[in-house]
């Protein structure tokens, strides 16, 4: 289980965010004393950590600076302010992403397991070889394999259908699977995400699997799997 440090002084917003990012697995520890966050954050040991700028005492810029100068721990900035200077700045201190307020959940689950991801390399092994509904996924080689024949697919399609794959019968929104795919430096705009999921799915159509990927109106994509007997 991945723990996450949200130092965030605006406590309804917190246990929103700690509630949501439970359903997902993630453990989340909070700041008791915003003028002891350092103590508080080696205490926690967390995997990655969410700060605000503006915080009692000392901004989230002290603490970013504070917390880099002791650990090479993911760093995630949600905050109001949006004017450039404060992006470049929680850049320049060591930030991994930068999100404004307010925010769309999806949009965050989406950037925290983009950060772990890259930070912790995991899900690499397992999503390099996968079964689903009696086919091979070879991430790697962009392939899928099946009884009628193989499909090759492009960059962003396998990564869609990974990413799919990864949450098998549970809808994912439109905005979370923008947000990856511009995470993963393959960014693509709404119009081309419709494009990119209309070829994946006409191509697992020739084996056999286009009618698994299923559009969930106003919400987003669905790889549906055969429930276990």
């Amino acid at each position: 289980m991945f723990k996450i440090m949200m130092i965030e002084d605006d406590h309804v917003l917190f246990e929103e965010v700690r509630e949501r990012l439970s359903q997902w697995s993630y453990e989340v520890c909070g700041v008791s004393d915003f003028g002891q966050v350092l103590q508080e954050f080696a205490a926690c040991r967390p995997h990655l950590v969410i700060i605000d700028i503006q915080l009692p005492k000392y901004d989230g810029f002290h603490w970013c600076r504070m917390i880099r100068a002791h650990s090479k721990v993911p760093i995630l900035f949600l905050s109001s302010r949006d004017h450039p200077t404060d992006m470049v700045m929680s850049m320049q201190l060591g930030a991994d992403d930068f999100i404004q307020k307010p925010f769309h959940f999806d949009v965050l689950i989406a950037k925290i397991q983009a950060v772990l991801r890259r930070a912790y390399n995991y899900g690499n092994e397992q999503s390099a070889f996968r079964t689903w509904r009696g086919a091979s996924v070879e991430s790697a080689k962009n392939k899928v394999s099946a009884e009628e024949g193989t499909v090759l697919l492009t960059r962003n399609e396998m990564f869609i259908l990974d990413f799919l794959l990864e949450r098998r019968n549970a809808i994912v929104g439109r905005e979370e699977l923008i947000a990856a795919l511009w995470n993963s430096e393959q960014f693509v705009s709404d119009n081309t995400l419709t494009v990119n999921v209309n070829r994946l799915r006409k191509k697992l159509d020739d084996i056999g699997l286009g009618q698994y990927i299923e559009t969930k109106v106003g919400q987003g994509y669905m790889a549906t799997e055969e429930a276990e007997a």
